[in-house]
């Protein structure tokens, strides 16, 4: 390897703090590359979140998957994503150890950092820690986080701001709609009968989601790039009008019924939260605000400022 720039950081949502690094390491790559071309920019992530090593029972919701996260990192300038798996043995590493580990291997000619990345048995490196280490070998460079509202952007204000519906917050700091993908499963298939056919997403248990609402949203078919983004209406939830137990993402494509969607990959983008949820009494009302919602949802997305994520 000739060279290259490393951000490293736990990057969960890819948002607009971690955007910032990867941008900063990018301009920086071109430079540092000169008449070479560009360095390639790395990014070095643990996986899983290291609140599984240090406190197992406050483990966060996490914003993406893994496999979303990476792809997130590439489509915002890393060419190549290293992946560090977290685990007790890791977490005891000295800094000095874990520079040897994880980023000599990378030939570092700088690495870039949020300015409160901590590293090492302890917490114990920070980022003048890693530039002693780095010194004569690589610079660091530390950055602040990005503002958005006033507030520092955290993944943790993210999460928050998903647990109360409020998407169009999350949005603002991750820098994009929220999402969540998956492979659509065999639902009840009662919005078929109804006339509101669904894609359903069981929720993994480690993921966040947007409260428990109706959404106006994109719906992508990962499976079938050329299809472009569908506007749908989202139900996150139960369904306790038919006093369902298991919480689904249920998406309704506007005016589509000839979907067939079992066993493909999805993504949902989330844009603004309709209403909490409801228990209707019996079907006939149900249908008279799903077509509400439908209306609703047509018209948010006929804004352009409400497109879906490029």
């Amino acid at each position: 390897m000739a060279g290259s720039v490393v951000v490293i950081g736990n990057f969960d949502g890819v948002h607009r703090g971690h955007r910032a690094l990867l941008g900063h390491a990018r301009a920086r790559a071109a430079v540092l590359g000169g008449a070479g071309g560009p360095l390639p920019v790395i990014a070095v992530t643990l996986w899983p979140h290291p609140m599984t090593v240090f406190a197992p029972d406050r483990v966060p919701r996490l914003l993406t998957s893994l496999d979303d996260r990476i792809e997130l990192l590439k489509r915002n300038g890393a060419a190549q994503v290293r992946v560090v798996q977290f685990s007790g043995e890791v977490a005891a590493w000295s800094p000095s150890h874990f520079v040897e580990r994880i980023i000599d291997p990378l030939d570092p000619r700088l690495v870039v950092v949020g300015a409160n990345f901590t590293f090492g048995r302890g917490a114990a490196g920070d980022a003048r820690v890693l530039a002693g280490l780095g010194a004569g070998r690589f610079e660091t460079t530390a950055l602040d986080l990005v503002g958005a509202g006033g507030t520092g952007i955290s993944s943790s204000r993210v999460r928050k701001a998903l647990a109360a519906g409020d998407v169009t917050t999350a949005a603002e700091h991750l820098g994009r709609w929220f999402s969540l993908s998956g492979v659509v499963v065999v639902g009840d298939q009662r919005g078929r009968a109804l006339g509101f056919p669904t894609a359903n997403l069981p929720i993994p248990a480690e993921l966040a989601t947007p409260g428990d609402g109706v959404y106006a949203g994109w719906l992508h078919l990962v499976d079938d790039p050329g299809t472009g983004a569908l506007p749908a209406a989202v139900s996150v939830g139960t369904n306790p009008t038919f006093d369902g137990i298991e919480r689904r993402v249920e998406s309704h494509a506007l005016g589509r019924t000839d979907l067939e969607l079992y066993g493909t990959r999805i993504r949902v983008e989330f844009v603004r939260q309709l209403r909490g949820q409801m228990r209707f009494d019996g079907a006939d009302e149900l249908v008279v605000q799903m077509r509400h919602d439908v209306a609703e949802t047509s018209g948010l997305l006929a804004d352009s400022a409400n497109a879906p994520t490029a």
